[in-house]
């Protein structure tokens, strides 16, 4: 597997200050779990904001407590692995990496799809409301109706690849979207193209039939 699109120096800022949407974070988290490189240079990224908050002189009634969470932290032991399901592509490693696997409840063969335009979608729940997050399932060979953005969309491609105006992607790469990029994903024709695709406002479609049912569809 070789990862051609990667995530940006801010998204990865971003991620690392905990300011990205629940959505959003839930994306980088499974690319990272897929992508060496993105990993390595969040390694770099963590370690650099670590030794600047260690070089930053603490209140004095604040370092007790600073130290006490750090050896907290230190002390505290890892979480069991939980035994990996098959995924859909018969093979031993799952579709869905964790954190995404936990989220989703199951790997995506138990997936109850239901249809849309174009595609099958699952909505994934999460908590703070801010971004929507799905996974997505193109049929091999098919588009997604031609649209655009009202915000950032994040598409991070678990299986399969589909291409558009910016390039292929398959398994790892991850497309940053907004308002700037009009474009119609197509699936390649070897396999289904299954992605996790986050926005944080409803997307701007040509067709107006498919605007029609966007409130039902959600998207």
């Amino acid at each position: 597997m070789s990862i051609v699109h990667h995530l940006d120096e801010d998204i990865l800022l971003d991620y690392a200050a905990g300011t990205l949407a629940e959505g959003f974070s839930l994306a980088v988290a499974t690319h990272l779990a897929i992508c060496p490189e993105c990993r390595e240079r969040y390694a770099m990224i963590e370690g650099a904001g670590g030794e600047l908050l260690d070089s930053i002189e603490p209140a004095p009634d604040a370092d007790a407590g600073w130290q006490a969470l750090k050896a907290r932290i230190s002390n505290a032991p890892l979480p069991a692995a939980k035994p990996a399901r098959r995924g859909t592509s018969g093979g031993s490693a799952p579709v869905l990496p964790e954190p995404l696997r936990s989220y989703v409840g199951s790997d995506v063969d138990a997936i109850r799809w239901k249809s849309m335009p174009g595609a099958a979608q699952f909505i994934i729940p999460t908590r703070d409301g801010r971004a929507v997050a799905r996974l997505l399932r193109i049929p091999a060979g098919k588009p997604v109706p031609e649209h655009t953005h009202r915000g950032m969309e994040m598409t991070l491609v678990l299986s399969g690849a589909f291409a558009d105006e910016d390039g292929k992607f398959a398994r790892g790469d991850i497309e940053i979207a907004d308002g700037s990029l009009t474009h119609q994903p197509v699936a390649t024709n070897d396999a289904d193209c299954i992605c996790l695709a986050v926005t944080e406002a409803p997307l701007k479609f040509k067709s107006w039939v498919v605007r029609l049912f966007q409130p039902v569809l959600g998207i």
